[in-house]
């Protein structure tokens, strides 16, 4: 099972491998030789590779990635430490911001085209164990979106909440993948899926690069905003489209009350006069 995870990652990353024992910081033999089922890597290393991997030491072991048709690998693994000696239990150096390996799950119709899952509310507790699990994902409802790019994953989250007025409370925000988290612009509005806070929406600003957080934004100035490691996201998906039942009010100004009843005089005016 290792091996055949092992070949599927390097695959899906297109790495050779000897890129892929550079990635780790071990020598390509080993490489191979755990690939080819020739050599256990010791425990010490499927932890590290588990970690690398962003899945559990249980999932590197038990699951074969390889046949779940409906999964991708994203991300990138870290450069090893050049300082560090050349052995395959060498710990890892620390995961860059947003470039640990992640699996990203996902469902298909009978004519094999994406759908967007949808997450109520009721269920965001149990997608913060299940969001990588295709089975988990099967039992949520399905829709598609014709006028959305077909490039991309997506997913529909239902949020809870006045933090992002006039986006009301049960507002369903179509979000897609975001693979590479440091390409988040600030001020981006998305849902940031994380083992800290769950599922929120939020204008997020980007602080991977210098602080490895996010600082989410709310658009209700009623609430300050917030860091988030990186270390504690599992998944942003930036907002492209929402489904609400509340139509949108508009608010009006004394200004524009006053225009109105000053245009309703003026038409009862005229109607006097004809």
């Amino acid at each position: 099972m290792i091996n055949t995870n092992l070949k599927f990652c390097r695959r899906e990353l297109a790495l050779t491998q000897a890129q892929m024992a550079d990635k780790l910081g071990i020598k390509r033999s080993l490489v191979g030789a755990y690939e080819e089922g020739r050599a256990e890597p010791r425990l010490a290393t499927l932890v590290n590779m588990a970690r690398l991997f962003g899945i559990t030491l249980d999932q590197l072991v038990t699951t074969d990635f390889s046949k779940k048709k409906n999964t991708k690998i994203i991300g990138s693994l870290p450069a090893p430490d050049p300082n560090a000696p050349d052995t395959d239990d060498n710990p890892e150096p620390p995961t860059p911001a947003g470039g640990k390996l992640r699996v990203l799950a996902f469902t298909v119709d009978k004519d094999q085209n994406e759908n967007i899952e949808l997450v109520p509310q009721k269920a965001a507790a149990g997608y913060l164990n299940g969001y990588a699990d295709r089975e988990y994902l099967e039992v949520l409802p399905k829709f598609r979106l014709p006028m959305l790019s077909q490039t991309g994953t997506y997913r529909a989250f239902e949020i809870a909440g006045d933090s992002m007025l006039p986006i009301a409370s049960g507002t369903v925000i179509v979000g897609r993948y975001v693979e590479e988290w440091t390409s988040i612009k600030d001020g981006t509005p998305c849902v940031v899926v994380s083992s800290r806070d769950g599922i929120v929406f939020k204008r997020v600003f980007n602080k991977l690069r210098s602080n490895a957080m996010l600082v989410l934004h709310s658009d209700n100035p009623n609430f300050s905003p917030y860091d988030v490691k990186a270390d504690d996201v599992l998944e942003i998906w930036e907002a492209k489209s929402y489904i609400s039942s509340t139509f949108p009010i508009a608010e009006l100004s004394l200004e524009r009350v006053a225009s109105l009843v000053l245009d309703l005089q003026q038409q009862v005016a005229l109607l006097r006069k004809a």
